[in-house]
């Protein structure tokens, strides 16, 4: 089952069907009450509607949804087989933005719903936060502390091992010689977090470290593409766990976007390595020497590593908390796979937005294809195997003023379809439309490294793959801003569902 969140609306639409009658076989409609109080403040009247920000599985039987709600963000609980409410509302305040268009992610993680996003109607205390728990106490980041987090732009979060991992961009903190730069991070919260003591970062997170990601071109001088804009799920790359992401170069800048790749050992690596801190505010930021490193390392979780002889973080040593609290940006970067980008995009004048990776294409199943969704609504099918980039013709939304970028993709591969979504309207394309129309052409100038050596045979994949990445599961196109209406077209081709413009 594929659910698709957007205005007012979440649509349940059954992948096993036909596909040339693919219809939604359920919708649930959740309009706000709140259109009053929103407007009274003076809000624009297309945000005084409830966008489904959140939509994640809660367990096998339940699906956790969470709504803007004209500015007063709720949350509920559904079944999945009905998309029936179960139980009361709650409020879904650090766990949805107030607005469609601020950023945030989600996940259910041991019984816990981790979520990064705003909390206040004035977007101004960015937070990751985890709840609902029956066990786990409530934990958030720190308030109002740019070392923390200054400014981000939440993509997306992991489970993987004893962490939750979040992926983001923000302003730089360690850089402000030039303005107000973007790079992008990994942050890591240890799942047993219990929150600090009564005199240190109680009820907050006593193992949150952050780190750069390092998508770059290597040479006399490295080009950067620092702003993050799309992330996979974790899977495998010569045997081992790592994430793909696409990365677009600063807004200031020349349009530049690229693919890179990043190894779970070596963002293990980096949050194992040294802290930066800055002196004073007129010093540079530069690394903790070691011996000044409290012990249990800060970072660690309870009962593990250098912290295995505490039960639980609520008994850490003063000095390891303050620490954490002052140091939670590490020195080193997490480089990417071989240090470069797979392929690059330099020639055009519009980014690429998304990224979905198919890791067992072709008739043995042993080839891997990635899809690339971009800012003028087209999608690129890069060709592992052969260097080849093709590019997906299908109909376009077709809507006056809407804006073209592709906000979402998620593959359907048991029959081999690809879903775009745009802000007005959702279209299924068969996988194998880009053979037909021939579009294909050689990317040799700008794959940067044998994509076969790279990916190469059937994966296994690991720890940390979670729903999204399963055939049947929740996904949510998190920039949907408007509701699926009016009539289905059922066609062999594509599937255009049209939408209400916002």
């Amino acid at each position: 089952m594929l659910y698709i969140a957007a205005r007012d609306h979440v649509f349940a639409i059954s992948l096993s069907a036909s596909s040339e009658q693919i219809v939604p076989q359920q919708k649930l409609t959740w309009k706000t009450k709140d259109v009053d109080k929103c407007t009274v403040r003076g809000k624009n009247s297309d945000e005084c509607y409830n966008y489904i920000k959140v939509l994640v599985p809660r367990n096998d039987e339940m699906l956790f949804a969470c709504g803007t709600n004209a500015f007063n963000p709720t949350c509920r609980n559904y079944k999945m087989s009905t998309l029936e409410q179960d139980g009361e509302e709650v409020v879904g305040q650090a766990r949805c933005p107030f607005e469609s268009r601020q950023s945030n992610v989600g996940l259910f993680a041991g019984g816990d719903f981790y979520s990064a996003t705003m909390t206040d109607f004035l977007a101004s205390d960015a937070v990751i936060y985890r709840s609902l728990g029956e066990s786990s106490p409530v934990l958030r980041t720190v308030k109002y502390d740019s070392k923390w987090l200054r400014e981000p732009h939440f993509l997306h979060a992991i489970e993987y091992g004893n962490y939750v991992y979040f992926f983001f961009s923000e302003i730089a903190v360690e850089y402000t010689t030039l303005g107000k730069v973007v790079f992008s991070r990994v942050a890591r919260v240890c799942k047993n977090d219990n929150g600090g003591s009564p005199r240190v970062l109680e009820r907050y997170w006593t193992s949150f470290l952050k780190a750069r990601l390092n998508c770059s071109v290597p040479g006399d001088s490295f080009f950067y593409f620092d702003v993050l804009q799309s992330l996979t799920n974790v899977l495998q790359i010569n045997h081992r766990p790592a994430v793909l992401g696409v990365f677009t170069t600063q807004a200031n800048s020349i349009t530049g976007s690229a693919v890179c790749a990043f190894y779970m050992d070596d963002i293990e690596k980096a949050f194992n390595g040294k802290f930066k801190e800055q002196r004073n505010s007129e010093s540079a930021w530069t690394p903790v020497p070691e011996e000044q490193v409290p012990k249990p390392r800060p970072g660690c979780c309870a009962g593990d590593g250098s912290a295995a002889a505490y039960k639980s973080s609520t008994t850490f040593p003063d000095d390891t908390l303050t620490f954490i609290k002052n140091h939670p940006l590490m020195d080193e970067a997490v480089p990417s796979v071989n240090h470069r980008p797979y392929f690059t995009r330099t020639t055009s004048r519009f980014k690429l937005t998304q990224l979905a990776v198919d890791t067992s294409a072709g008739p043995y199943k042993n080839h891997t294809v990635l899809f690339l969704g971009s800012e003028d609504g087209r999608v690129l099918k890069i060709l592992a195997s052969t260097h080849r980039v093709c590019r997906f013709p299908f109909p376009r939304c077709n809507v006056r003023g809407e804006d073209r970028r592709v906000l979402g993709l998620e593959l359907d591969r048991e029959h081999h379809a690809l879903f775009v979504a745009f802000s007005s309207c959702v279209i299924r394309v068969p996988l194998s439309r880009c053979n037909d129309y021939g579009s294909c052409k050689d990317a040799q100038q700008h794959l940067r490294t044998n994509w076969n050596q790279l990916i190469g045979g059937r994966p296994t994949h690991g720890q940390g793959f979670n729903a999204t990445r399963r055939r049947i599961g929740p996904v949510h196109f998190r920039g949907l801003k408007a509701s699926i209406s009016g009539s289905l077209r059922n066609s062999p081709v594509h599937i255009n569902h049209r939408l209400g413009a916002p």
